[in-house]
């Protein structure tokens, strides 16, 4: 029966440069989030292995839902977490964790993709799974980690949100948005693909059994309960647990003529679709199909994103030379158009280190002049992104047959303005930028469906959305000379 009134619900976004709980106010009619903590996420070197601290995240997971259940007078009516894909946990027969998890950008995957494609050769792996080539998917990490003590010894795998979720719930499950980007999904049959797990050797039965957004995932045991000062029983929904999935759902769209690009330290520039695109051409392009809420296909092409632009802040800093963001985009509107860019896929780009010399040396590489200033780097990183943006967004009309009338973008890029104007005049389409909390929004929406409070499909969540955000349009063409603000309406 639906809820006549509004429910609080706690959404756990964890973000590869931060976490943050946000408290979500949904019913009929209403929409409202809150930030309530937020906690850095610094990945720590161990050795040669660049590894996630996942027991800090865990505390500031902690702290936020205390928080979210002062902020709403100590009672939830539920809690989803969301996070970043193809990074996961070992836990031995105990349910222990056997060490902290190893991050994406880690080297130990390096030349393992190649010695794969001898065992099964690229096309047909797409075939299988719809999944694009990235030398980190879940897939080529288990592979490098075959002949490790740690899986020898692991019973059990839980990426990462589902890591979180058990030891909130002691309730394990592998939620099915964020599974797709293992590489071990059929997008067809939204189940394990049996043929290529057994043909590459991987032991499926480390995963436990499949949720999809919208089951229960357990309820919050006694101790949590204790350490948040909350009052049971607290439901743990699964959402769309790949942030990507959450923030989709968080795309204040309407009908179906539109392309998303969400953005921060990654940009995921594509469509939603109801079905897989598989052929070879899709392939080629590297466009992936990651599984989405209410059965859709997130059929998008993964971009480095603005990564670029973090890891080029945070050298200056290093250097003693700290920016200030707004102004540094201001400057960077009058330098002059397309004067520098670089491939944004480039894999010189994937590590941590000094981003500003890898983006000079790349410009030199290609016969470009190399950015000699902040604002000339910083130019050089948003143009080549809204070139970019460009590309994956007609790639994707071309290889879906769909047309697409405007491009939403949220996640951190919609606090951007230089970005969003530049990809509105690169697509020659208008775009309209927020929520910026899309994934926080979309993991509300999903919990809050399933509690009752909401109804309707992904059109309705979405209407309600539009309601209770408001969003700036950016038309191709209309930046001021000299402006980092553009111009909306």
């Amino acid at each position: 029966m639906p809820a006549t009134e509004p429910l609080c619900f706690a959404a756990v976004d964890l973000g590869a440069s931060s976490g943050r709980v946000m408290l979500g106010r949904a019913g009929p009619g209403v929409l409202e989030l809150t930030e309530v903590h937020r906690f850095p996420n610094r990945p720590v070197r161990t050795g040669s292995t660049l590894r996630w601290d996942i027991l800090a995240l865990y505390r500031g997971v902690l702290e936020g839902l205390r928080a979210a259940g002062v902020a709403a007078g100590g009672r939830l009516a539920g809690v989803g977490i969301d996070s970043w894909a193809v990074d996961y946990g070992l836990l031995d027969s105990a349910g222990e964790l056997l060490g902290n998890p190893v991050h994406y950008r880690d080297e130990r995957t390096r030349g393992v993709a190649e010695k794969a494609a001898a065992v099964m050769p690229p096309d047909e792996l797409y075939a299988a799974t719809g999944l694009q080539y990235l030398p980190f998917n879940t897939l080529y990490q288990l592979l490098a980690d075959r002949d490790g003590p740690q899986l020898a010894a692991a019973r059990s795998l839980l990426m990462i949100p589902d890591l979180i979720a058990y030891w909130l719930t002691g309730r394990a499950g592998t939620e099915l948005t964020n599974a797709s980007t293992t590489q071990l999904i059929d997008p067809r049959t939204r189940d394990w693909s049996f043929a290529v797990a057994e043909r590459l050797g991987i032991d499926l039965s480390l995963f436990p059994p499949l949720r999809r957004p919208g089951d229960p995932a357990g309820t919050l045991r006694p101790d949590v309960l204790a350490e948040t000062g909350l009052t049971g029983p607290v439901p743990v929904i699964a959402v769309g647990s790949h942030d990507t999935a959450s923030a989709v759902v968080g795309v204040p769209a309407e009908g179906e003529g539109f392309a998303y690009i969400a953005t921060g330290t990654w940009s995921l520039a594509g469509l939603e679709l109801a079905a897989p695109i598989l052929g070879e051409e899709s392939r080629r392009a590297n466009f992936t199909n990651e599984l989405g809420v209410d059965g859709t296909v997130r059929y998008l092409r993964n971009i480095m994103g603005l990564w670029l632009l973090q890891e080029c802040l945070r050298s200056w800093e290093a250097e003693g030379r700290p920016q200030d963001l707004a102004a540094l985009l201001d400057t960077a509107a009058s330098v002059r158009p397309r004067r520098s860019v670089v491939d944004a896929a480039d894999p010189a780009f994937l590590a941590p280190g000094d981003m500003p010399r890898r983006i000079a040396e790349a410009c030199v590489r290609t016969g470009q002049p190399a950015p000699r200033t902040e604002a000339e780097t910083t130019r050089c990183v948003l143009d080549s992104l809204a070139l970019a943006h460009a590309k994956a967004v007609e790639d994707a009309q071309r290889l879906s047959g769909r047309t697409v009338s405007t491009v939403h973008i949220v996640g951190g890029g919609a606090h951007n303005p230089l970005l969003c104007r530049l990809t509105a005049d690169a697509t020659g389409l208008p775009v309209v930028a927020g929520p910026a909390e899309a994934a926080a929004f979309g993991n509300v929406l999903v919990q809050a469906r399933a509690a009752g409070a909401v109804t309707g499909g992904l059109a309705e969540l979405r209407a309600l959305l539009r309601t209770a955000h408001e969003l700036r349009r950016y038309e191709p063409g209309a930046g001021r000379p000299g402006s980092g603000a553009g111009e909306y309406r």
